[in-house]
């Protein structure tokens, strides 16, 4: 009897998508949240750790007049509509996910360094956002299909 799911990397491959949408969708979430949040002009209040307002209020805050957080949301909107197209096999996804990502990854790296360094405060959310962008790395760039990784039949 034949199962329904192969057992070779290309199962594995649409779990890694299917997680990488439902993982975007958190970092989405608290990106939307931070965009609101600094629009408003709202004060943020950190539960776990000191230092939101510190973090939200530096000039590392905005691009010009647009809030960082909301070209993190961005990203993680164009991270989980890539995912779902990779997961349903739209092949251009891929190439296109490792490069959003792996954009994604530099600009946390550089963002932490930031938080630590320069500002010397953390914000919470900040490194929410910072954890599901590495986890997202993690996941594209150790999930990634090899080449030679076909076995012969």
């Amino acid at each position: 009897m034949k199962s329904v799911l192969p057992e070779n990397s290309a199962t594995k491959i649409v779990w890694s998508h299917l997680i990488t949408a439902l993982l975007s969708l958190v970092g989405l979430t608290d990106a939307i949240y931070l965009t609101v949040e600094h629009i408003t002009g709202q004060s943020l209040r950190c539960t776990i750790i000191t230092g939101c307002s510190e973090v939200l209020s530096s000039k590392y805050a905005q691009v010009g007049p647009v809030p960082l957080a909301a070209i993190g949301a961005a990203s993680y909107f164009v991270v989980f509509s890539l995912a779902i197209l990779a997961l349903f096999g739209y092949r251009f996804a891929r190439p296109l996910l490792g490069i959003i990502v792996g954009l994604m990854f530099l600009t946390t790296l550089w963002l932490l360094y930031l938080q630590a360094f320069v500002i010397h405060h953390f914000c919470q959310y900040c490194l929410l956002s910072a954890g599901v962008t590495i986890t997202l790395t993690l996941i594209v760039f150790l999930r990634a299909p090899r080449k030679n990784a076909v076995s012969a039949a």
